[in-house]
């Protein structure tokens, strides 16, 4: 049982507190709740950039890595579809270094135009190297630019673009920002070796004289349901084809979304799973196959991912994952093989939330979906599902009509 203490100030800031007396160490955690889905159509990648921009100083604060490691410290961030994250870990006697950093960044940037155009040049490589240098780069951009059409997921967060970050005005940036980053749409969680008095005080101290600011009306368009089946074909410099399958589920907080998570790892978590079973071991037609989930807070995709064998067609895969996938529609899943992945789920989450660290990203992400408690009822959820909920789950996932396919296919440039 993971003990929560909760407080929220004026200004909107919510804080979430944990305290972890085995450690000497204690973790900021400050998630805000903006991500690429809150771009509009002509400025993806803007979310990323911010990642990036948030380190290249701040109103009072010029370099903010070297005032952290001054106090022993470390961090680090991430952007998703869905929220942009930042963590901060020092020692507990240097804790206080932590709220001033975070504080002030939150508070406003530097806004120079050194600092846009060297953070443009960092994410403009990191695009090329993770979608065009990369094998395969490109597929997570193709399956969902096919498989939404309407809904902002249909971009990867890295941006759909590389022009959309090299065009980036310090003044559009500055829009970003204010519209954004403020107390009243952000969750701080402190985590580690610090009591809930003296991380109240601290709050109080460093983000309390931070004001509201007008957080952007948040209109995402709602994804039309797929009536149709949707496939494309590429040609890419690989060494094998591939096939990608993506398929509507629903959404983060839906009652069926654990259902929809233990039904891919029945699917492929392990060599005992039924894809990497049959049509790799069994069948041997793919070298590797893989299914996951999204996990968005909207309404995600199911996705299967396969790299099939030399001399497999496109057809063998399909009908071989077919098959697989009908099998799991048609008969119900044996309760020993549902606890298995229970059993195996129990133990990869309560792992996660060893570290004080990831305990305080996990609290973050729970407040902002539900309530911060409920991170304490998840294994609960998944110990529910029946043979008979699964089955209801796959049949409303694995439908023609619901599926985008992906053929990618291996030509030799040389």
């Amino acid at each position: 049982m993971i003990t929560v203490n909760k407080y929220r100030l004026t200004n909107g800031l919510r804080l979430i507190h944990h305290a972890d007396y085995q450690t000497q160490m204690v973790a900021l955690n400050l998630l805000y709740d903006v991500g690429a889905r809150d771009e509009s159509p002509e400025g993806t990648g803007f979310a990323h950039l911010f990642e990036h921009l948030m380190f290249g100083g701040s109103v009072h604060i010029a370099d903010f890595d070297a005032e952290l490691q001054h106090a022993g410290g470390e961090n680090n961030a991430w952007t998703s579809n869905d929220i942009t994250n930042y963590y901060t870990i020092v020692p507990r006697q240097n804790v206080e270094t932590a709220f001033w950093l975070e504080s002030d960044r939150m508070l406003g940037l530097e806004f120079s135009q050194r600092s846009l155009d060297v953070q443009k040049s960092v994410v403009i490589e990191e695009f090329k190297q993770r979608n065009l240098n990369q094998p395969y780069g490109d597929i997570s951009a193709l399956i969902r630019e096919m498989a939404y059409t309407r809904h902002p997921y249909r971009w990867p967060v890295i941006g759909r673009d590389i022009r959309y970050i090299e065009q980036a005005t310090l003044e559009e940036v500055k829009r970003f920002f204010y519209s954004h980053y403020a107390p009243n749409n952000a969750i701080l969680a402190v985590t580690g070796n610090i009591s809930y008095e003296e991380t109240v005080r601290l709050v109080e101290k460093w983000f309390s004289p931070i004001e509201k600011r007008s957080i952007a009306p948040r209109h995402i368009p709602v994804e039309p349901e797929q009536t149709a089946p949707r496939q494309q074909d590429v040609e890419r410099d690989v060494p094998l084809d591939a096939i990608v399958r993506a398929y509507h589920m629903g959404r983060r907080c839906d009652n069926d979304y654990q259902a929809s998570d233990l039904l891919s790892d029945i699917l492929s978590n392990g060599r005992s799973s039924r894809l990497f079973r049959r049509l790799v071991m069994e069948q041997q037609l793919f070298t590797a196959i893989d299914a996951s989930i999204t996990g968005d807070i909207d309404a995600g995709l199911f996705l299967i991912n396969g790299r099939l064998n030399k001399g497999v067609s496109m057809q063998q895969a399909e009908d071989a994952i077919d098959s697989v996938l009908e099998s799991v529609c048609r008969e119900l899943v044996p309760e020993e093989e549902i606890y298995k992945m229970v059993h195996k789920f129990e133990t990869s989450y309560l792992f996660s939330n060893l570290s004080y660290v990831d305990k305080a990203a996990n609290l973050a992400y729970f407040e902002l979906i539900d309530r911060a408690e409920s991170i304490n009822e998840e294994i609960e959820k998944y110990y529910r599902i029946t043979p008979e909920s699964l089955q209801t789950t796959a049949q409303a996932i694995f439908r023609a009509n619901n599926m985008s396919t992906l053929h990618y296919r291996a030509v030799s440039r040389i």
